[in-house]
């Protein structure tokens, strides 16, 4: 991929990660496992959203690194192609993955919601409001992540490999 095209994929991603980030910690700051618990009644509360704040801080610790690694590469005098290409496939496969397939599974997407203009996250049982619009709130800022690093699913490995064996 063009150098320039590149350096912009990088600034653009680094901005949306920034949005991301805002979102989630102002989420992770304002809300307790507790205070959650307390407005759902469901007998399973406690166990469904200590899953979701795990997946909630691991996503935003992963996005944050690589924020700030975008922004070396960004910072650098000369741009370096290969070490941005490299952050990019850690976004895709460190934060786009951990926003789509999250470990404790609180969420999910439905890929029979993504094109009817539905909400395509479906919640393993009915959150309070705050914790389904946090995790709304960013969804479409990571499917636009997904929809712009797709290269970098597959392709940026097979490049990286075809290279090692010349």
């Amino acid at each position: 991929m063009p150098s320039t095209n590149v350096k912009l994929l990088s600034e653009s991603t680094r901005a949306k990660l920034k949005q991301a980030i805002g979102h989630l910690e102002a989420f992770l700051n304002e809300h307790t496992l507790s205070q959650l618990a307390a407005e759902d009644q469901n007998p399973e509360a406690d166990e469904f959203y200590a899953g979701l704040f795990s997946d909630l801080r691991h996503l935003l610790v992963f996005s944050e690194v690589a924020y700030e690694k975008l922004g070396v590469a960004l910072r650098r005098p000369n741009f370096e192609n290969e070490f941005a290409e490299r952050i990019l496939y850690e976004v895709y496969h460190h934060c786009v993955n951990a926003y789509f397939y999250p470990k404790n599974e609180c969420y999910s997407e439905d890929g029979r919601y993504a094109y009817t203009g539905q909400d395509a996250i479906r919640f393993r049982s009915k959150p309070v409001r705050s914790a389904r619009d946090i995790v709304l709130n960013i969804a479409n800022i990571f499917e636009e992540l997904r929809d712009e690093l797709s290269y970098y699913e597959n392709d940026y490995m097979t490049q990286r490999r075809l290279l090692a064996q010349k």
